[in-house]
């Protein structure tokens, strides 16, 4: 519910207001805001105004959700309320809780003075939605922490301890306690300096402080050209800072505003408050009953010490859970927990650990040779071999001595989950969580939820994913669920395109071009090419891979499979991890299109990248017109957390839409008919077909 108190507490009227869970500044919350404020500013019986949040928090910012439409501009604005705060002839004192993020900060800024509990934090994190701060935030900060903090503060985005901005015009008081007390406390010394004629302190009327503006504004632009190429927020957080430096403050409101409206409308914005809000959906599951209670999780057991094995373990250590690592050969185990360890030992070398806290994890390891062992474990999580044997056989190992009420866990990426399940006495207690290699460091877990999933086991899933800091997507059961369902199209288009003429390094070139941290065959290379031939192998005996890949198979054949191996697509030289153009790969595949008889061609650039993207579009759709996605933006997690989806773009589907579905669906079908095409594969989904005739999106909305 929101809503603003107003008290008066000795002449000082505290005004408090409510948003919940976080007081953003929506149109709800302005408008009673700034009535409060005019109502102070004529009543008799107050001299200085103390604004504060509610339940512990200042303000995280201004309401996304309002951005692109006309809420944003519906007065009262932000802008019009710091005006007002600008206007105010009573000292006016920001006490600041929690957080004072964006627009928050901007709120507090425009008070005449601030003080703050000293575990609040602060930050203008605009820039990670592809914007500026837009309500003075460019203006101000620089006249009260100077120009290279303030860009510092606003290029990074993050929010930061006040104890960093103690001293500085900022914050007048840090305290440990009594937040409301100290702030009137700071607004009745500022009522008595007023009486004796001193003006009220805004941070408008400083000086931006700066001898060598220029110089550090280009270097400013210099990096943010190298290191935020494709983000045109931060050289427009520059443009703004530098106008209000040396034409004065209401010149470069005039730009920052200026440079916000055209920001809030361009693509990458659009796509990265996109991914903010993807992120918070994917944590709702929409048919789960309300009154599901997760279980408790204190200690997990991890079977199998590989590469994955350690790396999840090192997940659950990390957020101070007590992990057992189970193999069955001691060799085997050791080389696990030495792995383990050699991840933190490196961490502490770069300064990112210390040795005590390396010791702390390395405790709550607890390296294990039998089964038996792990009776009592909550939540157990397979990271064997992927081959449904060997995972059945596993799983009746686990059914037969956890403990009931203990969770059984896959990290499978492409198997039947219900397979899986089907082989012991509790498939209610058995999911998918799949980790992406390394798997402590991937954001990204795809949690397979399986026909006979108990809803407190998915919860509870979902749940620890954010104690041990995951994105987690909820999947349906199918090969490959969502991120390697699709995949395995965009590789086939990959192979279609290897096949009618291209190479493997112009597809790679076109792809990273298109913005993607990898191509096709790059990427095969990182992970293993034996990877994806063990998989083939079994789709080619179970008749669900259509079209033979010849040539990766023949490459797997001659043992060419990536990095490890040292050739794969590419060759590879030792402690070098460039690929270089490989002519044993390009005559291969040679011999193989003269063998099949095709017709050579030269394949564009733009091609390249539309087959690639609408490859994974199209299956993506057919993904969520099966319910195995629980939304789209989902799909769009899945590629940028886990496939290296460029996340200004905004992920497949989010790039879809943004390209509008009809002209997608008709280029999709212009590849069917050209010389060569799969009309088939190039049939757009039913899903596309409907919501391309309607002029719809994939949320539901108008394109």
């Amino acid at each position: 519910m929101t809503k603003v108190d107003y008290n008066i507490r000795n002449r000082t009227a505290v005004i408090a207001f409510e948003a919940p869970p976080v007081n953003s500044l929506s149109y709800a919350l302005r408008m009673p805001l700034l009535e409060a404020l005019e109502r102070a500013s004529c009543d008799a019986a107050v001299d200085s105004v103390v604004l504060i949040g509610s339940n512990g928090t200042f303000c995280a910012g201004a309401d996304i959700r309002e951005f692109g439409g006309p809420d944003v501009l519906r007065g009262p604005t932000l802008w019009t309320i710091n005006t007002a705060l600008d206007e105010m002839k009573k000292p006016v004192v920001a006490a600041i809780d929690g957080v004072a993020l964006g627009g928050g900060l901007e709120l507090a800024m425009s008070c005449h003075q601030r003080v703050a509990l000293s575990s609040a934090k602060i930050g203008l994190p605009e820039v990670k939605l592809g914007l500026l701060p837009g309500a003075g935030g460019t203006q101000r900060l620089p006249r009260l922490i100077g120009v290279e903090g303030a860009l510092n503060v606003m290029m990074s985005g993050e929010p930061l301890p006040v104890a960093l901005f103690k001293g500085s015009p900022l914050l007048q008081r840090i305290v440990d306690a009594d937040l409301v007390s100290a702030a009137i406390s700071v607004a009745e010394e500022a009522v008595a300096a007023v009486k004796e004629g001193k003006p009220l302190l805004r941070a408008r009327d400083l000086p931006v402080r700066e001898p060598d503006l220029e110089a550090l504004c280009q270097f400013a632009r210099n990096t943010a050209k190298t290191a935020f190429k494709e983000y045109p927020a931060p050289l427009a957080i520059i443009e703004a800072l530098q106008v209000g430096a040396t034409k004065g403050f209401d010149a470069g409101q005039q730009e920052e505003f200026a440079q916000f409206k055209k920001l809030v409308d361009s693509p990458v914005s659009a796509a990265l408050r996109h991914v903010f809000f993807a992120e918070r959906a994917a944590q709702r599951i929409d048919d789960l009953p309300a009154d599901t209670k997760p279980r408790a999780v204190t200690k997990v057991a991890i079977i199998g010490a590989g590469t994955m094995g350690t790396g999840i373990a090192i997940n659950f250590l990390n957020a101070g859970i007590e992990a057992r690592l189970l193999e069955l050969n001691q060799e085997a185990l050791d080389r696990g927990v030495q792995r383990i360890r050699e991840v933190y030992e490196g961490q502490v070398k770069k300064g990112k650990l210390d040795a005590a806290k390396l010791q702390s994890r390395m405790d709550l390891l607890k390296p294990v040779l039998a089964y038996d062992a792990i009776a009592d474990v909550d939540l157990a999580i397979e990271a064997v071999f992927e081959d449904m044997g060997v995972k059945q056989k596993v799983f009746a190992q686990l059914d037969a001595v956890l403990r009931p009420g203990a969770i059984l866990a896959t990290n499978t990426s492409t198997l039947d989950v219900d397979q899986i399940a089907a082989g012991t006495k509790r498939p209610a207690d058995v999911i998918g969580l799949h980790f992406f290699s390394p798997a402590n460091v991937m954001r990204l877990l795809e949690v397979v939820r399986g026909a006979k999933t108990a809803p407190d086991v998915l919860l509870t899933s979902m749940t620890l994913a954010k104690k041990i800091k995951k994105t987690a997507v909820v999947s349906g059961v199918c090969d490959g669920f969502i991120g390697n369902r699709m995949i395995n199209q965009y590789f086939a288009q990959a192979m279609a395109m290897l096949d009618e003429g291209a190479s493997p390094e112009q597809i790679d070139k076109a792809i990273e071009k298109f913005g993607f941290a990898m191509g096709p065959f790059r990427m095969g290379d990182l992970a293993g090419n034996d990877i994806g031939w063990h998989i083939r192998k079994r789709q080619y005996a179970e008749g669900t891979l259509k079209r033979p890949q010849v040539v990766a198979d023949r490459l797997c054949e001659m043992g060419r499979f990536g990095q490890k191996t040292g050739a794969g697509w590419y060759d590879y030289k030792k402690g070098d991890r460039q690929a270089y153009p490989s002519a044993i790969v390009a005559g291969v595949i040679d011999e193989v299109r003269k063998a099949a008889g095709r017709p050579v061609r030269k394949l564009t650039d733009a091609e390249i990248v539309d087959r690639l993207v609408y490859a994974l579009v199209n299956e993506g759709a057919r993904i969520l017109d099966e319910k195995i996605a629980q939304r789209a933006s989902d799909i769009d997690l899945v590629y940028l957390m886990g496939y290296g989806f460029p996340i200004w773009r905004g992920g497949p589907m989010h790039y879809a839409e943004s390209q509008k579905l009809y002209e997608v669906a008709r280029r999709m079908r212009q590849f069917g008919v050209q010389e060569g095409g799969d009309a088939d594969f190039w049939k757009p989904a039913a899903l596309i077909a409907r919501l391309a005739t309607d002029n719809r999106s994939f949320n539901g909305g108008a394109a």
